[in-house]
This record gives C-alpha cells, sequence and structure tokens, in this order.
C-alpha cells in the first residue's frame, strides 16, 4: 500500500512538472524582456538603439579546445539552442564559425566585435556583428548577436598531456537576436 502511494504522488509530481515545462517552453516572444541587463563593465557589447530584439535562446553545449603543446586553442562550440529556459523546445543549433542554424532552415554566421567577461569561471560575454545571414525563419535579418549569461566553457587550467589532445567543457548562455527597425 505505501509503495502504491508513493508511486502515486511521484507520477503527480511527474506530471505537475511537464505541465509547468510545458508551459515555460511555450512562452511568446512577447512575454520575454526586450533587452538584458548588461554589467557596467559590459557596456561595450550593447547593440545600438536603431535594433531591437527578435529572438532570445538559450544554448546548451560544449566549448570544444585542442592542445597545442603550449595552450588551449579553441575549435569551437557545438550547442543546442532552445526557446525556453530551462531547456526544452529546440528551435536550432550552434556550432563554429561561430555559425547559427535554425529548425526553420535559417543561418546566420557572425563575427565578434566586442567581449568582457563578468564572471571568471566562464566564457566571455559577446557582441557580434551578423557577417552572413541566409535562408527563411528565425534568422532572417539578423544584424547582432549577444552572448550573455555564460555558465562554465573555459578552457582546463592544467596543460594537455599530449599535442593535439581534444577537450569538451560544458557550458550554457544565452544567445540574443537583434534585427535592424524598420522604418
Amino acid at each position: 500500500m505505501k509503495l502504491a502511494i508513493a508511486i502515486k504522488k511521484q507520477l503527480v509530481y511527474g506530471v505537475l512538472v511537464y505541465s509547468a515545462a510545458l508551459t515555460l517552453s511555450n512562452v511568446s516572444l512577447a512575454q520575454r524582456p526586450l533587452s538584458v541587463e548588461l554589467p557596467e563593465q559590459c557596456s561595450q557589447i550593447r547593440v545600438d538603439e536603431d535594433n531591437s530584439l527578435a529572438y532570445h535562446v538559450y544554448a546548451l553545449g560544449v566549448q570544444n579546445y585542442t592542445w597545442d603543446g603550449t595552450s588551449w586553442a579553441l575549435t569551437g562550440p557545438m550547442a543546442t539552442l532552445y526557446a525556453a529556459p530551462n531547456f526544452h523546445g529546440k528551435v536550432g543549433t550552434h556550432h563554429g564559425g561561430p555559425t547559427w542554424v535554425s529548425n526553420s532552415g535559417g543561418l546566420v554566421i557572425g563575427k565578434k566585435e566586442y567581449d568582457c567577461a563578468p564572471d571568471p569561471n566562464s566564457i566571455p560575454w559577446l557582441r557580434l556583428r551578423a557577417e552572413e545571414v541566409d535562408g527563411v525563419g528565425m534568422f532572417s535579418d539578423t544584424t547582432f548577436i549577444q552572448r550573455v549569461n555564460t555558465s562554465g566553457g573555459k578552457a582546463p587550467v592544467n596543460p594537455g598531456a599530449y599535442d593535439g589532445q581534444p577537450v569538451s567543457v560544458p557550458y550554457s548562455a544565452e544567445y540574443i537576436f537583434y534585427r535592424a527597425e524598420r522604418p
């Protein structure tokens, strides 16, 4: 009897958690913040006022590095992009280049302009300019990308064991995509 009650409680709890996750994953852009609070030391990654937020996504993945004999060289990220902060609702991927590809077929390649490091234990926050935009969908007309609220992803502090040694370091971040305001 006690086992049946415990199973029932776990089932109810699971349904509640799943329902909450579905609710969070369906949050519309209209309910999301129109900008991100930037620490004072990160003012240089602010996007010009003639651009507006188009999409705000959440990334979970790895930053890949290779030991070159003297230091860890970044070889690029591999991450999945999600619509919700609880990492539900996959909307695309992010990989080296830096490149973002949406499930709707759009693609944007960025070029780093500025960075700042509010957390010394995590990869820096970035502002990137969209260098190439292709396809339709969520990334079409992207002008700028910000990487903010990073966690993890920094290269190891210890040297590699051999030249060419790869390592993947888990990270999470938020990527915010902007478009130019239309007159």
